[in-house]
C-alpha cells in the first residue's frame, strides 16, 4: 500500500514513513492510493470477527488493509495491546446504546481521557514507541488542541520511549476540566503550550512548522492531529463496529451522525463508505461555528478568523478551518491534485474562501458520497440534553447533543441512524447544570484533578516562538 499527497507531491511513500511525518512536503494530506473494497464475503467475516466481541481482531482486520509494512504479528499484538477492557471500560470496546426509535448512540468515549479521540490515539502511541524502537530515533510531537486531542495524546505518549510531546492549545478556551486533564501532567516529556487566540491560530502553526522542512527534519516533528493518516485510520474501525452493532445482516444500511468541528471523525466514516460499508449518509453536525454546514448546504468553503470563531458551549468544535476537509475535497474533485492544492494553498489564506456550488461535482457530495449536515446553536444543546435526561433517561454532553439534535433531523424510515457520542459529560460540567441543574457524574479516577498542580507556559500565536521553545526543549 502506497499512499500519496492530495497536492500531488510525486513521491509515494509507505504507512510507517508518514506515520512519523504528519503533512506531505507540499503541504498537503497523505491518502492511500486506492481504498481498499471490501466484499460482501469479506464483510461477513468482520462481522463474525465482531460478533466474538473482539473489536481488537476487527481493527487489526481493517488496519492490515492499509499497513503492511509492520509484521501481521506485530501489528495484531499492537491492536490487542491497546483495545482492552481493562483501558476502555468494555469488552464491546465502542458499545451502542438504544436512544429512541432507529436512533442509537455509540459510545466511543470510555477510554482514559474521556474522549472519543483515545479511540486512535492509544493505538498512536503504541505504533509510534514500535517503530521508534524499529528505528532507533526519537520524535518531538507538536500538536494543536480544541479540547480533546491534547489529553489523549498525553496520555497516550506519557510513558512511550523516545517521545517528546508540545501541544498547543488555545488560551482560556477548553473547559476547566479539559484544562486540567492537560495541564496536571508534570510528565517531563509533555509540554503544554497556551496559545493566545482560537484552535485556528494552534493548527496554523501545527503547519506552519510541520511546513518548514529544513527545521521539521532537524527537530524530528510529527504530529498527532488528524492530518496523520494514521490517527484517522484508526478511527475507521469503529463505523464498522457500529454498523455491526446496529444490524442483523449485510444487506442493511446505517446511517451516521458525527458532531464535526475539524472533519477528522466524520471522515473516517467517509474513508469506510469508500471501502463498502453500507453507509446511507454520513450527517455533518456543527455548532454555532457552522463552516462546514454552509458548504454541504451551498457548495460555499468560507473559513473564518480568529475574530469571528464563536466561542461556544461545545468547544471541541469551535474551529473555522477543516484540516481534514482537503481528503475529502481531493475524492470529490476526482483526485485530482492540481484542483485540490489550488483551493488550499495560498488563495484560500488570501481570499478565505471557495466556491464549488457552480461546479457539477458538488451535488456528489450528496449523491455519491452521501453527506448531509445541520447546525445546533446552544439553546438546542440544553434543549437536547434536557430532552435526553428527562424523558429518555440518558445524560449526554453538548457535543453529543448536537449529534442528536441534528440526526433527528435527518431521519430515514427503516434506517438506523448512530449518533457518535465524543465525550463524558463531566467534561463540560458547566454546560450540564445549567440544563440540568446539577453536575454529572465524575469517575473516581478525576475527583479533584482541577485542584492538581499544573504546569503550562503561555505564548503568543507567534510560530517563532514556539519553534524557539521547541528548540530548548527537544535537548
Amino acid at each position: 500500500m502506497l499512499y500519496l499527497s492530495t497536492r500531488g507531491d510525486p513521491q509515494r511513500r509507505r504507512f510507517c514513513e508518514i506515520l512519523l511525518e504528519g503533512l506531505a512536503p507540499d503541504g498537503g494530506l497523505y491518502l492511500p492510493e486506492q481504498y481498499p473494497q471490501v466484499d460482501a464475503r469479506r464483510l461477513q467475516e468482520w462481522r463474525h470477527v465482531w460478533q466474538a466481541r473482539d473489536y481488537a481482531d476487527l481493527a487489526f482486520e481493517v488496519l492490515s488493509l492499509y499497513i503492511d509494512d509492520i509484521p501481521a504479528d506485530d501489528l495484531l499484538a499492537l491492536c490487542r495491546k491497546t483495545y482492552t477492557a481493562q483501558v476502555f471500560g468494555s469488552e464491546a470496546i465502542v458499545p451502542l446504546r438504544h436512544l429512541e426509535g432507529e436512533l442509537h448512540i455509540e459510545a466511543l468515549s470510555n477510554g482514559p481521557t474521556l474522549a472519543f479521540k483515545d479511540m486512535a490515539m492509544q493505538l498512536l502511541g503504541h505504533l509510534f514507541e514500535y517503530e521508534l524502537t524499529r528505528r532507533g530515533e526519537e520524535l518531538n510531537i507538536l500538536g494543536a488542541t480544541s479540547g480533546d486531542t491534547g489529553s489523549a495524546a498525553e496520555y497516550a505518549m506519557r510513558d512511550k520511549r523516545g517521545v517528546r510531546v508540545f501541544m498547543t492549545s488555545p488560551q482560556g478556551r477548553m473547559s476547566p476540566f479539559q484544562q486540567a486533564q492537560m495541564f496536571s501532567l508534570l510528565d517531563p516529556n509533555i509540554h503544554n503550550i497556551a496559545i493566545e487566540g482560537v484552535f485556528d491560530d494552534c493548527q496554523d502553526i501545527v503547519k506552519a512548522v510541520s511546513g518548514d522542512l529544513a527545521f521539521k527534519r532537524q527537530f524530528r516533528i510529527g504530529t498527532v492531529n488528524s492530518i496523520n493518516w494514521a490517527r484517522l485510520l484508526a478511527q475507521v474501525v469503529y463505523y464498522f463496529a457500529g454498523y455491526f452493532q446496529a444490524t442483523s445482516g449485510n444487506e442493511q444500511k446505517v446511517s451516521f451522525c458525527v458532531p464535526s468541528g475539524n472533519f477528522g471523525n466524520v471522515c473516517a466514516g467517509h474513508v469506510a463508505r469508500q471501502m463498502g460499508l453500507p453507509i446511507d449518509r454520513l450527517v455533518v453536525a456543527t455548532n454555532e461555528n457552522d463552516v462546514l454546514d454552509e458548504f454541504f448546504r451551498t457548495g460555499l468553503y468560507r473559513v473564518r478568523g480568529s475574530a469571528d470563531t464563536f466561542e461556544t458551549s461545545s468547544p471541541s468544535m469551535d474551529i473555522s478551518k477543516a484540516s481534514n476537509f482537503e481528503r475529502f475535497v481531493f475524492d470529490l474533485l476526482g483526485r485530482d491534485a492540481q484542483r485540490t492544492a489550488q483551493l488550499f494553498g495560498p488563495a484560500l489564506a488570501r481570499d478565505g474562501f471557495f466556491d464549488l456550488s457552480a461546479d457539477p461535482l458538488f451535488a456528489q457530495a450528496a449523491t455519491r458520497h452521501g453527506f448531509a449536515s445541520g447546525r445546533s446553536t446552544h439553546a438546542n444543546r440544553l434543549d437536547t440534553i434536557r430532552d435526553c435526561d428527562q424523558r429518555l433517561g440518558q445524560t449526554i454532553d453538548p457535543h453529543t447533543a448536537d449529534a442528536v439534535k441534528v440526526a433527528r433531523e435527518h431521519m430515514r424510515h427503516g434506517i438506523p441512524m448512530i449518533a457518535l457520542e465524543t465525550a463524558l459529560p463531566i467534561k463540560f460540567a458547566a454546560t450540564l447544570v445549567e440544563a440540568l441543574g446539577r453536575e454529572p457524574e465524575r469517575p473516581a479516577a478525576f475527583e479533584g484533578i482541577e485542584q492538581l498542580p499544573k504546569r503550562v507556559q503561555v505564548m503568543p500565536a507567534d510560530v517563532q516562538k514556539v519553534k524557539q521553545y521547541m528548540v530548548e526543549h527537544c535537548a
